[in-house]
C-alpha cells in the first residue's frame, strides 16, 4: 500500500470546509443534560483472579446515556489507597473491553485504567458485555448508519454521551485524582477520546488518539471505500435521496468540530498508508486543535499505525504529562 493522500506539507496545513451546525454546543448540553438527569450510580465489584497479583481489577457499571447500563473494566496496582492519575480508554470499533490481561500496561506503570465497554458493540475481534437497548431505522450492516436520520437518534449520540459519564465516574473513584485523568484511544476509540475531551473541556487533561476514526466525515467518504465508512457509503447508495440529512447528522459527531473545543495537552498518531482512517481526516481534527498539542508520523504505516512502540511513547508521555 502506497501513500495515497496529500504529501505530508498539505497535510500539515489541511482545515476541513467549516460544516459546523450553529446549534452544536446547545445540542450537546441538551444531551448531556438528559444523560445526567440520570443517577451515575457507578459500581466496582473487585474481581479475584490468582493472575491478579500485581494489580487489583474492578468490574464497572455505571449508567450512561438514557441510565443505560455501561461495563468496563477499573484497573490499578495491587493494594494501592492513593489517588492516582487516571486514563480512560475506549475501543476500537466493534470491539468490547475485552479481559483484564488485555490492559495491564497503565497500571503496572502507576496509571489508573478504567477502560469502557463500547454499546451494542464487543463481537468484532475482542469481547463486550454491554448491550445497546435503543434500535434504529433502516441501516447499513453495521453501526455508522444506525439511527443516521436524526442528530437525536444517531448511535453515537449514545456513545459520546456514555463517554462522558465513563469518564465521570473514573473521577469520582476514590483512588483516582481528579486533577490528574487523560482520555485514549486508537481508531473509533480515537474519535470517542476526542468528543469526550471536547465535551469535558478542562475535566480532562490529556488527550491521546491513535489514527482517530469518526473525523472529516465528507472527505473520508470521498478518499476511501475501507470499512467502516464504507456502511455510510452503501447506505447512501441505496438511500439515494437522504444525503443533506446525513451529513447534517454526522456534522454533529466530527472529531473535527470537537477539537477547537479542547483544552487538554493533545498526543495524536497518524499513519500514512492508512485507508482505514486517511491521514487528511486525521490532521483536519489534528489542525483545529488550539491547546498544546503533538504528532508521531509513521510513514510506512496503514490503520496500526506505531503499534507497540507508539503504545510505549503514549504511556511514556501519559505518564509524564500527568505525573503532577
Amino acid at each position: 500500500m502506497a501513500q495515497f493522500d496529500l504529501p505530508i506539507e498539505e497535510l500539515r496545513s489541511y482545515v476541513p470546509d467549516d460544516s459546523e451546525p450553529a446549534d452544536f454546543d446547545t445540542f450537546w448540553s441538551r444531551t448531556l443534560q438528559e444523560t445526567r438527569s440520570h443517577a451515575l450510580n457507578a459500581r466496582f465489584q473487585r474481581v479475584d483472579d490468582p493472575m491478579h497479583r500485581l494489580v487489583d481489577v474492578y468490574d464497572v457499571t455505571f449508567a450512561g446515556f438514557a441510565g443505560d447500563p455501561i461495563r468496563g473494566w477499573f484497573i490499578e496496582p495491587a493494594g494501592n489507597t492513593a489517588r492516582l492519575p487516571c486514563l480512560v480508554q475506549f475501543v476500537g470499533y466493534g470491539g468490547g473491553r475485552s479481559l483484564p490481561l488485555d490492559h495491564l500496561a497503565a497500571p503496572v506503570a502507576g496509571v489508573a485504567l478504567l477502560v469502557m465497554d463500547t454499546r451494542g458493540q464487543g463481537t468484532g475481534w475482542s469481547p463486550g458485555v454491554t448491550p445497546a437497548p435503543a434500535g434504529s431505522g433502516p441501516h447499513a450492516p453495521g453501526f455508522m448508519t444506525c439511527g443516521i436520520e436524526s442528530p437525536d437518534t444517531y448511535y453515537y449520540r449514545r456513545v459520546y454521551a456514555d463517554a462522558v459519564r465513563a469518564v465521570e465516574a473514573a473521577v469520582g473513584h476514590p483512588h483516582v485524582d481528579p486533577d490528574r485523568v487523560g482520555v485514549m484511544g486508537g481508531s473509533q476509540g480515537g474519535g470517542i477520546a476526542l468528543a469526550a475531551a471536547g465535551l469535558l473541556g478542562d475535566a480532562v487533561k490529556l488527550a491521546l488518539p491513535d489514527v482517530p476514526f469518526l473525523c472529516d466525515f465528507r472527505r473520508a467518504l470521498r478518499i476511501t471505500d475501507a470499512q467502516p465508512y464504507a456502511e455510510i457509503t452503501r447506505y447512501l447508495s441505496c438511500h439515494r435521496d437522504h444525503v443533506d440529512a446525513v451529513f447534517r447528522t454526522l456534522a454533529y459527531f466530527d472529531g473535527v468540530h470537537f477539537a477547537p473545543r479542547i483544552t487538554a495537552r493533545c498526543l495524536f498518531s497518524v499513519g500514512l498508508m492508512d485507508q482505514t482512517c486517511p491521514p487528511s481526516t486525521v490532521y483536519g481534527a489534528y489542525n483545529r486543535i488550539r491547546a498544546e498539542k503533538e504528532i508521531r508520523i509513521y510513514p510506512y504505516n496503514q490503520h496500526e499505525g506505531g503499534g507497540v512502540l507508539h503504545a510505549t511513547e503514549r504511556l511514556r508521555f501519559a505518564v509524564r504529562h500527568l505525573s503532577s
